[in-house]
C-alpha cells in the first residue's frame, strides 16, 4: 500500500506511525491514516455534528453552518494547502473531520456552560473530550473501545489541552500526545496537525462572514475597514462591475478569493519556514517552532477580521439572546441528570452506577450531555421542564 502522491521528507508516513494503541493488522488496500478517516467518517459522534450549532443554532436555518459542514470545509481547505507542501493529505482530512467530535450541543455556548457545571470535577474542555470520543466513547469494535486511531491522527485532534489535562493523559500514556504540552523540548506537532489548526480559523473566518450576513446580522459596512475582506470586495467589483446588483454572488466572490489569498499566503510562508529550518524528518518537526503559518501581514488581518466578527457577530444581542438561552439548556440538563443518573439511557447510567468517585459520575454525564444534538438537548429540557426555551428562526436572506 503507498500513497498516491509523493511525500516530502518532513511528512508524516503512515508506514513510520508510531501505531495505534492496540495493535492492528494493517488493510490490504487502505494506509492506516485512510483507515482512521474512514473510522471516523462512520461513528456516530460524525453523524450527530449535522445537528450541532457553528454559530447559529440548528433550529434558526436550515442554511446555516452545523459543526458537520463546519469539518468539511475545514478538510477542503487543509487539503488544498496539503498537498503542494507534499503533506498526507488522508491525516490531514482525519484530524480536520475529527477536530470538532466533543463539541457540545450549541456551540462554544455549550461547552462554556458544561465547563461551568464540572468546574468543581476537573471542567471540561472540547479537544479533551473529542479525544475521549475517539479513544472510549465510541462503541462500535468488538476488540477494543473508541476507533483506536493513530498516535498521529490522535495528536492532531488534541490541539489545545491544559497542564492539568495533559499530566493526567500523560500519566495513562507516558511520551504520548500529551507530551508536548508538558515538554519545552517538544513545541510542535506533526505538519499535519499544526495545517489543520490553521485552517479551522481560515474556515470559520470566512464561513461566519457568509453565515452572518446571511442572517442579516452583519452588515457590509462593518466589514469595511477590515482589510482581508474589503480588499477583495472591491477587487471583485472592479473585475465584475455587474455584480453589484447581485449582492449575495459578489458575496460569494469576494469569499472564494479571500480564501485563496489566505491558503497561497500559508502555502508560500510554510515553504519559506521549512527551507529555513530544513527539518529531516516527522521527529524533526516536533522539535522545532510551529512551521505552518501565516506571514506577519496576514496574520495581522486575520486578527483583525476575528476582532471585528467577535465585536459584530459573536456578540450581536440576538445571538447572544439564544446561546443565554442555550446555557440555560445545558445547566438545567446536567443538575437533573447529576441528581438522577438512573434517568440517562443504560450505557451512561451504567458507567455511573459503576464509578468510584464523585468525579467520575459527573464526567459520564458530561460525556451524554456533551454528545447530545442541539435539537436533542431542548428536546430533552423541555420533557424535563414543561417549557419551550426556543422558538423560531432566523430571516436567512436568501
Amino acid at each position: 500500500m503507498s500513497n498516491t502522491t509523493a511525500l516530502a521528507v518532513y511528512a508524516s508516513d503512515w508506514a513510520q506511525s508510531r501505531g495505534r494503541r492496540i495493535a492492528e493488522q494493517s488493510a490490504p488496500t487502505r494506509s492506516d491514516f485512510q483507515r482512521d478517516r474512514d473510522r471516523i467518517v462512520h461513528s456516530s459522534a460524525f453523524r450527530r455534528l449535522v445537528y450541532k450549532t457553528q454559530v447559529f443554532l440548528n433550529h434558526e436555518g436550515d442554511m446555516f453552518r452545523t459543526r458537520l459542514t463546519h469539518s468539511l470545509e475545514v478538510a477542503q481547505v487543509a487539503r488544498s494547502i496539503a498537498r503542494p507542501l507534499g503533506l498526507d493529505e488522508d491525516l490531514v482530512e482525519a484530524i480536520a473531520l475529527a477536530h470538532d467530535l466533543g463539541h457540545t450541543p450549541f456551540g462554544h455556548a455549550g461547552q462554556d456552560a458544561l465547563h461551568d457545571c464540572m468546574r468543581d470535577f476537573g471542567g471540561f474542555e472540547h479537544n479533551i473530550q473529542s479525544l475521549r470520543v475517539v479513544d472510549l466513547l465510541e462503541q462500535r469494535y468488538a476488540d477494543f473501545d473508541g476507533l483506536n486511531l493513530t498516535y498521529e491522527t490522535r495528536e492532531g485532534i488534541l490541539k489545545h489541552c491544559s497542564a492539568h489535562n495533559a499530566r493526567l493523559i500523560e500519566a495513562q500514556e507516558p511520551g504520548g500526545i500529551a507530551r508536548r504540552f508538558l515538554d519545552p523540548a517538544l513545541p510542535s506537532p506533526s505538519l499535519e496537525a499544526q495545517l489543520c489548526n490553521l485552517a479551522d480559523s481560515i474556515a470559520y473566518n470566512a464561513h461566519d462572514i457568509d453565515d452572518g450576513v446571511r442572517s442579516g446580522l452583519l452588515h457590509e459596512q462593518q466589514l469595511e475597514d477590515v482589510p482581508l475582506f474589503s480588499t477583495y470586495r472591491r477587487a471583485t467589483l472592479e473585475q465584475h462591475p455587474h455584480l453589484r446588483a447581485a449582492p449575495k454572488r459578489w458575496l460569494y466572490a469576494t469569499l472564494r478569493e479571500m480564501l485563496s489569498a489566505q491558503i497561497y499566503d500559508v502555502i508560500n510562508t510554510t515553504r519559506a519556514q521549512l527551507a529555513v529550518h530544513a527539518p529531516d524528518g516527522a521527529d524533526a518537526v516536533r522539535r522545532l517552532p510551529l512551521l505552518v503559518r501565516f506571514s506577519d501581514a496576514m496574520h495581522q488581518q486575520a486578527v483583525q477580521l476575528k476582532r471585528t466578527l467577535f465585536a459584530n457577530l459573536y456578540r450581536h444581542p440576538v445571538v447572544e439572546d439564544t446561546t443565554g438561552r442555550a446555557k440555560q439548556v445545558i445547566a438545567t440538563l446536567f443538575a437533573h441528570y447529576w441528581q438522577m443518573q438512573q434517568e440517562m439511557p443504560p450505557e451512561f447510567a451504567a458507567r455511573a452506577a459503576q464509578a468510584v468517585t464523585a468525579h467520575d459520575q459527573a464526567r459520564v454525564v458530561a460525556d451524554f450531555i456533551a454528545g447530545m444534538t442541539d435539537r436533542y438537548a431542548l428536546r430533552t429540557h423541555e420533557r424535563l421542564t414543561g417549557s419551550r426555551i426556543m422558538d423560531g428562526a432566523l430571516s436567512v436572506h436568501e
